[in-house]
């Protein structure tokens, strides 16, 4: 069945419910988000993916029931059978960041949305069954038709944008849009003046999104124009809700509910929902993200680590070096003789590190020692002093190709159990390192970056089309962390080399790790 076939169908039985809602007119503003605007949306996701009507159908007919009865003693069955299906929305949502994890922010976008529908699945039951959420039902419900349009449809539809055109302002915008639904919920919950912080926020979002709407390159002149008039409605019924919100913190005027429903059902019903939809359902942009194909070891460690965890994986070769050969990776002209000789004589040097945590993750650093230590990976000191690390380099057979293990320790303590092998991509080739954790495994994809000055710098920031990142592998998902990572290798004075390690959580540094790198004496 095409899509054509199926938006026909979905707008027969809005049109039955409209002409037997026994409900205020203004329910239907709701009901045609239920019937029509979600399911629609969820096939532009799918791509007329015909199984989830298994949820779809009772979702559906659950809420023309409860539009065209009196209320019933089955109310809070139908009610509860809407709820189940946004559930299972929110989890097919959570799937799909699962199985990509934080990069390609356009796909979180519509993630986002898809989970925020079962808090109005949530709200939408609660006014339903008439459970006491503290608010009036009327507020109650408006909740619910908040969280379908705003936090769901809006999201939805930055995320389709993303895929066509991401300026630098998109990250911008995009996170005020996806959590100015929370600070909604806060604001009705606890304060008129955090409502009023939430519209300015939506304010910003919305324009920033009308203007990157009018940039983006459409295939066609129809679908530029419906999309750029659904983004448009929105900036017109927003400065509404600010008013609205002003008056609720400051008491000078008043805009009515009743105006609102009135003003906000035909801009946000039939401007931004059915001509948003109607858009977007001319030419739905594909996807930027391609599944993660780049080779895993398949090395996976217990609670504790450690060394051990190399016994049964051991290879029959003997390395000196992290690398057997720089030139697969760089121009050995452009680089520094000492700092290739490092990579590839690895063995040949002494390692003298010190550590520093930032203030602000220092309670973390604590809390997660007293685990490190016992799992014997990643197995940080939370002291700054310098302290060398001593270790081997092993061969392992993992599954990868010429895979060695770097074993790094202070003392008796395993700092770091890092397994280097390498692969390529588009003819570029990444240091793949895989750092064996319990039941799964840390993978860091380096790119490394010849530098003017001779140096060498390692890191995992790489394009969108980019292997490079730090990545959690469990089972068959390849999940992408928020961390990022550079090594800067660099020659000083007298010889010797200094590396800086630097670690990043949601781009904000936690973590500097310095090294101080000495040739042993008996190989000067």
């Amino acid at each position: 069945m095409t899509y054509k076939w199926l938006a026909i169908i979905h707008i027969v039985l809005f049109a039955i419910t409209a002409f037997f809602t026994v409900n205020p007119w203004y329910f239907l503003m709701l009901s045609i988000a239920q019937i029509l605007f979600v399911p629609l949306t969820l096939q532009l996701i799918l791509k007329v993916e015909l199984r989830m009507y298994y949820f779809v159908l009772p979702a559906i007919f659950s809420v023309i029931v409860l539009q065209i009865t009196n209320e019933t003693s089955f109310d809070i069955v139908l009610a509860f059978i809407y709820l189940v299906f946004t559930l299972a929305v929110a989890i097919y949502g959570f799937s799909r960041f699962v199985q990509r994890g934080f990069t390609h922010l356009e796909e979180f976008s519509i993630d986002a949305g898809l989970m925020y529908l079962f808090m109005g699945g949530i709200w939408f039951f609660a006014f339903e069954v008439g459970i006491d959420t503290g608010f009036s039902p009327m507020l109650t419900w408006l909740t619910a038709i908040h969280f379908h349009y705003s936090s769901f449809l809006l999201p939805i539809f930055i995320g389709f944008a993303g895929r066509l055109y991401k300026p630098k302002s998109y990250p911008f915008f995009t996170s005020i849009i996806l959590i100015s639904p929370l600070v909604v919920a806060a604001g009705i919950t606890f304060s008129p003046w955090l409502e009023l912080v939430s519209v300015l926020l939506y304010i910003i979002g919305i324009y920033g999104f009308i203007v990157i709407v009018f940039k983006t390159p459409f295939k066609g002149l129809l679908q530029k124009s419906l999309v750029l008039l659904s983004f448009s409605a929105l900036g017109i019924t927003i400065i509404f809700s600010l008013l609205y919100a002003f008056g609720n913190s400051f008491g000078v005027f008043q805009v009515s509910i009743e105006f609102m429903l009135k003003f906000h059902g035909f801009f946000n019903c039939l401007v931004f929902g059915l001509i948003g939809v109607t858009g977007w359902s001319i030419l739905t942009p594909a996807p930027l993200h391609e599944k993660w194909n780049f080779p895993i070891s398949h090395i996976r460690g217990k609670f504790v680590v450690g060394e051990q965890i190399l016994e049964n994986y051991k290879g029959t070769e003997t390395y000196n070096g992290l690398v057997d050969k720089m030139e697969v990776y760089i121009n050995k002209k452009n680089v520094k003789p000492v700092i290739i000789d490092f990579y590839e004589n690895t063995k040949h040097y002494q390692l003298f590190s010190e550590i520093q945590w930032y203030r602000w993750f220092k309670p973390f650093a604590a809390v997660y020692g007293m685990i490190s230590q016992k799992m014997q990976q990643l197995n940080l000191p939370y002291s700054s002093k310098k302290m060398e690390m001593t270790g081997d380099i092993i061969a392992v057979e993992d599954g990868r190709f010429k895979t060695r293990a770097w074993l790094r320790k202070i003392e008796s303590d395993v700092i770091f159990v890092a397994l280097y092998s390498l692969h390529e991509k588009d003819k570029k080739s990444y240091m793949n390192i895989a750092l064996p954790l319990p039941c799964s495994s840390m993978i860091g994809i380096l790119e490394l970056r010849e530098l003017s000055n001779g140096n060498l710098l390692l890191t995992s920031n790489g394009s969108s089309y980019s292997d490079a990142g730090i990545y959690l592998s469990f089972r068959k998902i390849i999940f992408k962390l928020p961390l990022q990572e550079e090594f800067l290798i660099e020659e000083n004075t007298g010889g010797d080399l200094f590396a800086k390690h630097r670690m990043k959580l949601f781009s904000i540094p936690f973590l500097n790790i310095d090294y101080t790198i000495v040739k042993k004496e008996v190989y000067v």
